[in-house]
């Protein structure tokens, strides 16, 4: 069965094979299969983020597959909508999701990849909903606050982390998880690691600011008027379904969050001077 077509995988709930939950910004979802070499590769792969057994948000049945016909881990991913389930498809993997059931089933190839980036799907899809995102961003706590500092590739996330001070705990170097609790908004720790190629701490904090980061002659903070604040926030916001109310929620959601989060844009040298303006 190829995965590069309309391939049907039926969503039941079946969970008696041994399970990897993973639990990131408070949602767990556990993840089974009866490959005992590939679980030991997830319990790895995402640490500390492993949770012991029990009830899960969501669960997914892992089917490990052969190389689909044309499959291209550098294809784009699809994320559509039909019948009241979700429906996730690359190169390299093909999934089916009932969200109200809470179940879904995967097949893909044997790497991590996959379940990276079916995990990133899910998540966003339940943000979207409760008014958080994930956002292209680095993160850390200082003094009890998290800051994020948001830009495209090359714009300095990893060299921010890099250069967080002993006091700082860096939650990711890539992707930033935000919830929405009551009238704040939280960052949590993610396994979603880039150039520093390690997890990001398990932990969360209130947000206090949004850095949009520009690399420059000298370290400075700039205000940003509140419509640029909006337009970079979702530019960096990672989001992969076109359904028009997920979209509509997503806007508002970003919105929302820049009338209670400052947004500021930060020019920067690359040196460790540049945390003494943070916090």
């Amino acid at each position: 069965m190829s995965c590069c077509t309309t391939a049907s995988v039926a969503v039941t709930h079946v969970p008696e094979a041994p399970g990897v939950a993973i639990r990131i910004g408070g949602i767990t979802i556990a993840l089974h299969t009866d490959n005992a070499e590939f679980r030991a590769l997830l319990q790895r792969r995402y640490g500390h983020f492993v949770v012991p057994p029990g009830p899960a948000d969501f669960d997914f049945q892992l089917e490990l597959s052969q190389p689909f016909a044309g499959a291209r881990l550098n294809d784009d991913v699809r994320v559509w909508s039909n019948g009241g389930k979700w429906f996730f498809q690359r190169g390299d993997f093909y999934a089916e999701w009932d969200q109200q059931a809470r179940h879904g089933r995967m097949m893909h190839l044997p790497n991590p990849y996959s379940v990276d980036a079916v995990l990133r799907i899910v998540h966003t899809l339940v943000l979207a909903q409760r008014g958080g995102f994930l956002l292209h961003a680095a993160s850390a706590i200082r003094n009890g606050q998290a800051f994020l500092f948001s830009g495209i590739s090359g714009a300095g996330k990893t060299t921010m982390a890099r250069l967080a001070p002993p006091d700082a705990t860096v939650l990711t170097d890539e992707i930033s998880y935000i919830s929405h609790e009551r009238d704040s908004y939280i960052a949590h720790g993610t396994p979603f690691a880039g150039e520093l190629a390690t997890l990001g701490a398990n932990e969360h904090a209130p947000i206090a600011a949004v850095y949009l980061l520009e690399k420059g002659s000298a370290n400075r903070i700039d205000p940003v008027p509140t419509s640029d604040a909006i337009r970079a926030l979702l530019r960096n916001t990672l989001f992969f379904a076109h359904d028009p109310a997920m979209v509509e929620q997503l806007f508002n959601a970003g919105c929302r969050f820049v009338e209670r989060v400052p947004v500021r844009r930060l020019s920067f040298v690359p040196d460790a001077l540049v945390w003494e303006l943070i916090g």
